[in-house]
């Protein structure tokens, strides 16, 4: 893992950080791929391979276990492109204004790599000079490339003759086994609930146990909202021999992408559960992996393995990035959505990236736009958002379904669907007519019906349009899901631009008043509360859920008030608004 930087760039979206090891990675800087869509892998192989004189032999998408091939090829041509820039970078001389410079320039300006840098270039001693220009040179070492599976996706597949592949040749394991397969020592992001299936198949590859160093080649991190979560299937693994080597806390509400909203628990007191219990976890998960392991004959772990701990969602300053660090001695913070704004990190074409560079704060809203049946955070002007209401105009609701990654739905065909599929919103929409219901009532559930939107295609379609490569199906309509964060950033910026603000040497925030990161996933809170009080026929287990919810709101505003008064003063007159404002929301008596 690389200590560098203090921040990663998270997972963003199917396509968007599709290849940002490759932009980043040779200045140390880690991030995440999504493996999901071995189809978008195998056009960006091609691709990257051309562009760098590399083999390219096209995996085609009915050859045995194409999925997992086309993955394990695709991460290991980033692999080869990273490992050539960095053997590159060596080489290039020092004070010349280059990548090398630029390596040593983006660090934060307290690391002991870049004080000598800057002490090498006022060197005068030509033997003094010579000899610590190589010692810079042989600790340049590059950002961490890893992957990132979506526990939640994990369609079961056929071969082509129609006939039900076995569970290993579903989508999750089919990924999972493309990176163990790969040339990568890094690590595997496992996001978005619990996948049985997945964990068991871990134990399958012995990269992900220690080897007689107790070196881990791959490893394990897991996406967590809460202590709780992270206790569970952290336990869960290491009964298996399987070691966490991070959880990755984000924000239920202040995140870009699918929003998993916990029971109105917040950040804030999150952290401080996983700061109070962190020795007492890494004890119990070490106790269990090594006994685990002892069993399976496996050389178990001879000392405990670092367990990090890290956060990301809504992170805006450089002060909160170092509060965040220092105060819950966290190892490291993301920065996602941001990131969207700099085209030397990620794929974002070049209508998308102005209007985001031009958007106003209405502009990002949380929307049910998934399939998955899980809230996303949306964008109101992206041209798949102007294609999906067109559609609707012209009495052709929903998309056409080819890569069929988030079907589902079995309620009218024998074969899963996807309910942003044309069929389903066809099918259900007929239904919907046949209960002669009144207009208003019919057009509130007629709105949910259409609001699901294909995520297959609009997530991966602007990686291929920035590239300039041709798009399957002349599928063009761009979705894109940053996090209410950015909002208050406006522009387009350079990779230092952004690595100058996270590190405090600059501020590119617009003018729009910004509360404290807290604060801001408080109120998304509150609001994601008062819809939910909204709702009609509540019932009695939503009813407790929602006051349950409330309640520990309330909780978490109380831990913010006594944070205010010792470390951040200026959220206390936010908190006593958002107090305010959430003891007014009533929670109605369920129907019995």
């Amino acid at each position: 893992m690389s200590e560098l930087h203090t921040f990663h760039i998270p997972v963003l979206g199917l396509g968007y950080s599709i290849d940002t090891p490759v932009k980043v990675a040779r200045f140390g800087i880690s991030s995440v791929i999504s493996i999901m869509d071995d189809e978008l892998l195998e056009l960006m192989r091609e691709y990257h391979s051309k562009q760098n004189d590399i083999t390219y032999k096209p995996i085609e998408k009915h050859e045995s276990d194409a999925r997992a091939r086309r993955i394990t090829a695709y991460l290991d041509v980033v692999h080869d492109i990273v490992s050539s820039q960095i053997a590159t970078l060596r080489e290039l001389p020092i004070g010349q204004n280059n990548d090398l410079d630029k390596y040593f320039e983006l660090l934060p300006d307290e690391t002991v790599q870049k004080i000598k840098y800057h002490r090498l270039l006022k060197m005068q001693d030509s033997l003094l000079k010579n000899r610590l220009e190589q010692e810079l040179r042989d600790v340049i070492i590059a950002g961490d490339i890893d992957v990132n599976i979506m526990a939640k996706v994990d369609k079961l597949n056929h071969d082509k003759n129609g006939q039900p592949l076995p569970n290993e040749f579903s989508d999750a394991l089919s990924a999972l086994r493309g990176f163990a397969n790969s040339k990568l020592a890094s690590s595997v992001v496992i996001s978005a609930g619990y996948n049985p299936r997945l964990y068991t198949y871990l134990e399958q590859f012995n990269d992900f146990f220690p080897d007689t160093n107790g070196v881990l080649k791959k490893k394990v991190i897991l996406k967590v909202s809460d202590y709780r979560s992270a206790l569970v299937q952290g336990k869960m693994l290491a009964k298996k021999g399987i070691w966490v080597s991070e959880f990755r806390i984000e924000s239920g509400l202040n995140c870009g992408g699918h929003a998993f909203a916990t029971d109105g628990l917040l950040l804030g007191p999150i952290l401080e559960e996983f700061k109070t219990n962190r020795n007492a976890l890494t004890a119990e998960l070490f106790e269990l992996c090594v006994q685990a392991q002892k069993n399976k004959g496996i050389q178990p772990f001879a000392e405990c393995p670092r367990l990090r701990i890290t956060v990301q969602g809504g992170i805006g300053t450089a002060e909160e990035q170092e509060f965040l660090i220092k105060h819950y001695h966290l190892d490291r913070t993301g920065w996602g959505s941001p990131f969207l704004l700099v085209p030397e990190a990620t794929n974002v074409d070049k209508q998308t990236v102005e209007q985001l560079a031009t958007a106003a704060k209405d502009d990002y809203y949380l929307s049910h736009a998934s399939p998955l049946g899980v809230p996303f955070n949306n964008f109101r002007k992206s041209s798949a958002e102007y294609q999906r209401k067109e559609r609707i105009v012209k009495g052709r609701p929903g998309s056409p379904c080819y890569k069929k990654m988030l079907v589902s739905d079995t309620e009218f065909t024998a074969e899963p669907v996807c309910t942003a599929s044309r069929l389903y919103q066809h099918l259900t929409i007929k239904q919907l007519r046949e209960r002669n219901l009144d207009e208003a009532l019919y057009n509130a559930e007629y709105d949910k019906i259409v609001e699901k939107d294909c995520l297959c295609e609009g997530l991966t379609v602007p990686a291929l349009l920035a590239d300039g490569i041709p798009v399957p199906h002349n599928l063009t309509a761009v979705t894109i899901c940053p996090g209410p964060n950015l909002a208050y950033f406006s522009g387009v910026f350079s990779l230092s631009d952004m690595l100058g603000h996270i590190y405090g040497r600059k501020n590119i925030l617009n003018a729009l008043p910004r509360p404290h990161m807290f604060v801001n996933e408080l109120s998304l809170y509150i609001n994601y509360l008062k819809d939910a009080a909204g709702e009609l026929n509540l019932n009695a287990k939503r009813s407790k859920y929602l006051n349950t919810f409330k309640a520990n709101l309330q909780e978490g505003i109380c831990y913010y008030q006594k944070l205010a008064q010792q470390f951040i003063q200026s959220m206390q007159n936010d908190l006593h608004k958002a107090e305010k404002e959430l003891q007014a929301v009533l929670i109605p008596v369920a129907n019995t």
